[in-house]
């Protein structure tokens, strides 16, 4: 697989992450997954988050673990849905959240682009899945390559919202300084945990606020 499908800017940073032993034999597995199983996102999808949120346009990371695993639903976006799919559960209690929270009616599109766009990175932690096995790329070598990027933004940018929902996104937090970004964890927007500290989390005004505190562009969520 080529390295190509990272976009440049992306690819120019992450480069020594790239050139690493495990990165190679990742791309070597993810190739032989795609070409013997039925893989999501689309292979050309795999680095869709870094094609629609260039690394200078990075305000906001939302972090989620795994590509949807049925059919039509991942297109490379953490939480996104391909336009016209019925919306997963856990997007409709994100978009709960933001009606609650600010107003916002819930959209019928579950295509998040439109935040991509406007500078969130939406980021799983493995960038590809079997189909309807949910975690089935997991200890591959994703997380590694994933979590360099989460250290590069921690570490080169500054005041970044990372919004770590649930237990897993959590642990990730140890790599980010709070002195130099906003960190907003709670409970993962999932059936099983969204009344559990999900509802009411307010994160979507707490981002915007923070983004304006700074003089930066809100999100228009």
């Amino acid at each position: 697989m080529s390295n190509a499908i990272l976009p440049k800017q992306w690819q120019e940073v992450l480069q020594t992450e790239i050139e690493k032993p495990y990165f190679s034999e990742l791309m070597d597995f993810v190739d032989k997954a795609y070409q013997t199983k039925t893989i999501y996102p689309p292979k050309e999808q795999i680095f869709n988050a870094f094609k629609a949120c260039t690394l200078d346009k990075v305000k906001v990371v939302i972090l989620g673990q795994d590509p949807y695993h049925d059919e039509g639903q991942a297109n490379g976006l953490s939480f996104s849905v391909n336009s016209g799919i019925k919306l997963p559960p856990s997007l409709v209690n994100i978009f709960k959240e933001i009606e609650r929270n600010l107003g916002v009616a819930i959209p019928t599109n579950g295509d998040l682009t439109r935040w991509a766009a406007q500078g969130v990175l939406l980021l799983n932690a493995s960038l590809t899945v079997q189909a309807h096995q949910a975690g089935s790329h997991q200890g591959k070598g994703w997380e590694t390559f994933t979590d360099a990027v989460i250290k590069y933004i921690a570490e080169e940018k500054e005041g970044v919202v990372f919004i770590l929902w649930g237990a897993y996104a959590q642990k990730k937090a140890a790599f980010i300084d709070e002195q130099k970004h906003l960190i907003l964890k709670s409970a993962h927007p999932s059936p099983l945990s969204v009344y559990r500290g999900f509802s009411g989390n307010q994160h979507f005004s707490l981002t915007n606020d923070y983004l304006k505190l700074q003089g930066k562009e809100e999100i228009n969520w």
